[in-house]
């Protein structure tokens, strides 16, 4: 069954309607972003999840003894690399929690180097951008995917909102989506209307 992680999260309110609203995964930036988290507020918001909701960590060429620190402190069960992190880097964390390493896509060359990754869970592939590691809202390619076969389970971000999630998730049949700037009123705040007719969107048909 397709599989929502809803990114960005910097409040309780929007962190437990999306867990009502039946979102598998929760991300918390702790990186450079408009949607930073600071980690005792995460933690605070954490507390107040359902244990079967993964807690999914973002960080950006982040120092080790700082990601386990987040780690213990704020209870994650999952961490996304997001930035220039080897496999090495991936496969020190294996033993903590599951791993998502992201991959933003350019071009092909893009999608070649998803195969030196073999620590990783599960790669995540968001849209490209010299300027921001992710949150564009901007779809990328899906032809470069074409013909291309992944060791791991895939996930899906860039763009994806209630007008063009069905014809990724037919194109792709990705293992999950990941949603942050299409269903936000302002960086880090939600639209819960938006929120909620995407992930009962996606849930209904596949019911």
């Amino acid at each position: 069954m397709l599989k929502i992680k809803i990114c960005g999260i910097t409040n309780a309110v929007d962190a437990l309607k999306a867990c009502e609203y039946g979102a598998d995964a929760l991300g918390f930036i702790f990186a450079k972003s408009p949607r930073k988290i600071n980690p005792k507020a995460a933690k605070q918001i954490i507390k107040r999840v359902p244990r079967f909701i993964a807690r999914v960590g973002v960080f950006v060429n982040a120092d080790k003894a700082d990601v386990l620190r987040i780690i213990k402190e704020c209870g994650l069960d999952t961490l996304q690399f997001h930035g220039e992190e080897t496999d090495k880097y991936c496969a020190f964390f294996q033993k903590y929690c599951k791993i998502i390493k992201a991959f933003r896509i350019k071009d092909k060359y893009s999608i070649n180097a998803i195969k030196n990754y073999n620590h990783a869970h599960a790669y995540l592939l968001d849209s490209y951008s010299k300027d921001v590691y992710g949150g564009t809202g901007y779809t990328f390619s899906y032809n470069l995917l074409r013909n291309t076969r992944f060791k791991r389970p895939v996930i899906i971000s860039g763009g994806i909102n209630e007008k063009n999630w069905r014809k990724i998730a037919n194109t792709l049949h990705p293992f999950a989506f990941d949603v942050s700037s299409s269903i936000e009123r302002s960086p880090g705040k939600k639209n819960l209307k938006k929120m909620r007719d995407l992930i009962k969107q996606v849930k209904l048909l596949q019911i």
